[in-house]
């Protein structure tokens, strides 16, 4: 059996990096829409009109029903058959942000309710609006109660973005794969990233839990 050579993998540094950033901009960016739809979501599911509510709940069975792999091929290679051509960068956000928004969104829902609704009465008592007591007394406390699940949701996403190498985007996965039709080594390349994703991980729970431990202690 061969030996491995990891030597092969320096003079590909600079591709494996350019697909870490790209990986991290596609981490980044759909962590953030995943966590304002998924709040979002779980409002209008508990407090909006059945016409507003029931396309969410129908949304949110379909996207946990399908794999991420079947969704991100539908809205990149089918949307643009009926005339909407979105980009390949933008198709894997709109993709991760979706199918982890729903996830994320039910996380929420269950730390709303988990919020005394005395609290509501109180907050309409001085004067605030529902819309004011969700805002700054119901949704804050719910944020803090679901940092841990909705971490998980954020850590599963990282590993997720791979997903989308298979659309085009140059991430992480993608830049190896360059790599190894270069230099047909395959297990160098392969291990070094799952090194790096692991890294990525290890670093994403570091900050996931020092954010926990920070609101533990301001409670």
């Amino acid at each position: 059996m061969q030996n491995l050579d990891f030597s092969v993998v320096t003079p590909y540094t600079g591709l494996l990096m350019t697909g870490l950033w790209w990986t991290i901009v596609m981490f980044v960016s759909s962590s953030i829409l995943s966590l304002a739809f998924g709040i979002v979501f779980a409002l209008v599911v508990l407090h909006a009109p059945a016409a507003l509510a029931l396309p969410v709940r129908f949304l949110t069975w379909l996207l946990m029903g399908t794999p991420l792999l079947l969704q991100l091929y539908l809205i990149y290679y089918g949307l643009v058959q009926i005339g909407i051509d979105i980009p390949a960068l933008g198709a894997g956000i709109i993709g991760l942000s979706l199918h982890f928004a729903v996830y994320n969104a039910d996380v929420f829902r269950a730390g709303i309710l988990s919020v005394d609704p005395g609290q509501i009465e109180g907050a309409r008592s001085i004067g605030l609006s529902r819309g004011q007591a969700q805002r700054y007394v119901v949704v804050p406390q719910a944020l803090r109660k679901t940092i841990a699940p909705v971490g998980n949701n954020l850590i599963v996403l990282l590993k997720d973005t791979s997903l989308v190498s298979i659309i085009g985007i140059a991430e992480l996965v993608y830049s190896a794969q360059l790599a190894i039709s270069e230099t047909y080594t395959p297990f160098e390349f392969y291990l070094t990233v799952a090194g790096i994703y692991y890294a990525a991980n290890l670093v994403l729970e570091a900050g996931l839990q020092f954010l926990e431990n920070k609101v533990e202690m301001s409670r």
